[in-house]
């Protein structure tokens, strides 16, 4: 089950270079996961100021 972001982003970037997959691009308006990329480590999570990233 991998992550997704919801429309709480704010599109700050904090989550993109923290992913160790590189799972995450920025998409319109706000930022993506790829789930096939997604290896669920929560990673972004723990550093998305809003709780944005949430598993899916």
């Amino acid at each position: 089950m991998a992550y997704i972001i919801n429309d709480d982003c704010i599109a700050c970037g904090a989550c993109e270079p923290e992913c160790p997959t590189s799972a995450i691009s920025e998409g319109d308006g706000k930022y993506e996961i790829s789930a096939d990329a997604c290896t669920e480590c929560g990673t972004c999570a723990d550093v998305c100021p809003v709780g944005a990233p949430q598993p899916e």
